[in-house]
């Protein structure tokens, strides 16, 4: 008796379309950061640097998560 795969069907279209989103949401903060975020050097102060860090925090646990590293290392 053979048995049949799991229809992933669904599961795939679901993952295909978060990584698609995933590559948007790149794609756009890479030309944010191009643009050195909408910012001329005459412009920055600490407000920039706040905002700069909270965005790094971010991106640096979402790195951690995918690469097995900083707290998520095993």
């Amino acid at each position: 008796m053979t048995r049949r795969a799991p229809d992933n069907t669904k599961a795939l279209d679901a993952f295909l379309a978060a990584k698609f989103e995933i590559d948007a949401m790149l794609e756009r903060l890479a030309a944010l950061s191009a643009d050195h975020f909408e910012t001329s050097p005459d412009e920055i102060n600490w407000g920039h640097v706040g905002t700069l860090n909270h965005y790094r925090a971010k991106l640096r646990e979402i790195t951690d998560m995918a690469f097995n590293e900083g707290e998520h290392a095993e």
